[in-house]
């Protein structure tokens, strides 16, 4: 067993941006995020004796999107509302303008993030996954399949639909 060779450190510490990346994108909020992704680095490291090797990133990626699920399944029963939305002045005294760009560099950046964020949370959540998972985390069609429990083929044809969505919705035109 490779849980033998490797400390769970090694395994999965590297693996800890993406980890929050996807439940970032799942959950839809940074406070949600990091719960996520705090209980499933719990479920890793007791499974931990469990795993083979075969891809680490995948697997603790696999362990974060099933441990978001469930608590997108928990939090239809229960609906709360954040105490600041992004639109209220308590949201943006969060914000921290990086210090490397302009005033206008920033500015544009931070509207580019703004609309990638709204059009990526206009997708269903099985296509947003898919893309997320694609094209910030950059794992193959291979990798996506094992995290998300469905044939490559299925990989495929959401990351197309993901895709054409993102573009019509975008105002480009989709074929």
């Amino acid at each position: 067993m490779v849980s033998d060779s490797f400390s769970f450190a090694e395994v999965a510490l590297p693996h800890l941006d993406a980890a929050y990346n996807l439940a970032r994108w799942l959950m839809g909020s940074a406070e949600e995020a990091d719960d996520v992704v705090q209980d499933a680095m719990t479920r890793a490291l007791t499974y931990f004796p469990t795993f083979r090797g075969a891809n680490a990133r995948a697997w603790i990626l696999q362990i974060v999107r099933n441990t978001a699920y469930t608590a997108l399944q928990a939090r239809r029963a229960v609906r709360t509302e954040p105490l600041a939305t992004e639109g209220d002045a308590g949201a943006r005294g969060r914000e921290i303008a990086d210090p490397g760009d302009d005033p206008e560099a920033a500015l544009l950046r931070a509207r580019d993030r703004r609309d990638l964020d709204r059009l990526l949370a206009r997708l269903p959540v099985e296509l947003r996954e898919t893309i997320v998972l694609r094209e910030l985390e950059e794992l193959s069609y291979r990798d996506i399949a094992q995290v998300t429990g469905v044939p490559v083929g299925t990989v495929m044809s959401r990351l197309w639909r993901a895709r054409r969505q993102l573009a019509r919705d975008a105002g480009g035109s989709a074929a």
